[in-house]
């Protein structure tokens, strides 16, 4: 018997509910994936408690890890005996077993553990398509990025120097500094947002920085804003502290000609083969080691809220990974 994680309502993390299940048998394009690891990522905690809205009742998560252990009619891309990830919807992660589109199946090179392959893909195409396609990173870029010391940041900070960036990371509290360095960030800030942009600017030798990356939203907009050079790019990608207000067209012609985006992982892999370009992109950074999947906790599936409540309340110092 299998065991799956479901949604039924929004709300804290006590909200997620466990639910018994038999074995399925795939359709056409479809396996069936017995999990070893699953990934845990900020959006699974924006749908569980609403900030994303999500169908109810839904299942949860992303991302996971494990072995095909039966394909439908026409699948050719894995067989049964592959190790596998995935870090992209249908929604239903978080369960022992699952029902998966065999052409969004990345196969696994022998030296990368599963648990590994969980905490990298969803986090590592998320810092390919940032920091490749949203804005093209190179020598000589001066990036500000927001969570440096969190667990897509110690993606980002190191695949951005090896492009040749200048990082400015920025934390939310002090105890994240050496962490943020050790990524390999050339300055460190402590996020305040009356002091930030000042910071910046001084950091740039009065230049202010080509692109922002800002994963924190609403407490950080105004001062990510004032951080560009002209002409600049802010990616607000992510909304720790809520989404931002409305911004007028003015505004951002008044501050130098800004470009604003918001970008998502959906619109960056919508075909499988952006898709599998792009993760083969990650695969090829890990194995160069660019870049490393760096795990703080694995908590068995049943602690699926524990892990939640961890995320949530900023105690984790990098990935997030469930075992069934």
């Amino acid at each position: 018997m299998n065991t799956r994680v479901t949604l039924h309502e929004v709300g804290a993390p006590q909200v997620l509910r466990f639910e018994a299940f038999q074995a399925q048998i795939p359709g056409p394009g479809e396996v069936w994936l017995e999990q070893t690891a699953i990934g845990v990522n900020p959006l699974d905690l924006s749908q569980r408690s609403g900030a994303v809205p999500i169908p109810l009742p839904s299942a949860l998560g992303l991302e996971g890890a494990g072995l095909v252990k039966a394909v439908g009619a026409g699948v050719t891309q894995v067989q049964v005996g592959d190790r596998v990830a995935y870090a992209t919807g249908p929604l239903g992660a978080y369960a022992s077993a699952r029902l998966y589109p065999a052409e969004r199946l990345v196969k696994l090179p022998p030296e990368l553990a599963s648990d590994a392959a969980a905490a990298l893909l969803f986090k590592g195409i998320t810092a390919q398509y940032l920091l490749k396609t949203t804005y093209p990173v190179g020598p000589g870029t001066r990036v500000l990025l927001y969570g440096a010391a969190g667990a897509l940041g110690q993606l980002m900070v190191p695949w951005a120097k090896h492009l040749g960036a200048t990082v400015i990371g920025v934390v939310s509290k002090p105890q994240s500094v050496e962490r943020a360095r050790a990524a390999g960030c050339d300055t460190v800030l402590v996020f305040d947002a009356q002091t930030l942009a000042q910071q910046v600017l001084e950091a740039t030798q009065g230049h202010k920085v080509d692109v922002v990356y800002d994963s924190v939203g609403r407490q950080s907009f105004e001062a990510s804003l004032d951080s560009l050079r002209p002409r600049g790019v802010l990616v607000s990608f992510g909304a720790a502290s809520g989404a931002p207000e409305p911004v007028t067209v003015g505004t951002l012609n008044a501050k130098g000609s800004l470009f604003l985006t918001r970008p998502s992982l959906a619109a960056h892999t919508a075909t499988a083969s952006e898709y599998q370009m792009r993760a083969a992109d990650v695969l090829a950074a890990c194995a160069a080691g660019i870049i490393q999947p760096r795990i703080w906790q694995r908590y068995p599936l049943a602690e699926v809220a524990r892990a939640h409540a961890d995320l949530h309340a900023g105690r984790a110092q990098g990935a997030i990974v469930l075992i069934p």
